[in-house]
């Protein structure tokens, strides 16, 4: 099977891995806030539970383990990147937006590189 049997299928894939990575962050966001910066424990338990979602929702696509976490760690250094500039002001700089651009071009070349199915091998 390939990636971008259609576009549709494209479509889904991109939004469950982009709907990943923003839970990772987000999760991972809500523990560094409650352990780095004494935010109450409770937004620990939330970060917990959005952090589990971001375990599941990769599962919800057809790609087999190993491309599906690469593409994700694509969309995750991209989205941790934004998340840090909108919530925290970190402004990324030109060698993270440089490295950002790389890794998405990288993500994509993954995704939507034709490829044989299995069933030709």
């Amino acid at each position: 099977m390939t990636l971008a049997k259609s576009a549709s299928e494209s479509a889904i894939t991109i939004a469950l891995l982009i709907g990943a990575a923003a839970c990772e962050v987000c999760g991972g966001w809500c523990i560094w806030k409650w352990r780095r910066e004494g935010w109450q424990w409770w937004v620990m338990l939330v970060g917990c539970a959005i952090l589990i979602t971001s375990g599941i929702l990769p599962t919800l696509q057809k790609e087999e383990f190993n491309r599906t976490y690469a593409l994700y760690g694509g969309f995750f250094i991209c989205a941790s990147f934004l998340w840090g500039w909108a919530l925290d002001k970190q402004q990324p700089d030109l060698y993270d937006a440089i490295g950002s651009v790389i890794t998405l071009a990288g993500v994509l070349l993954i995704m939507f590189a034709p490829r044989k199915s299995t069933s030709e091998s």
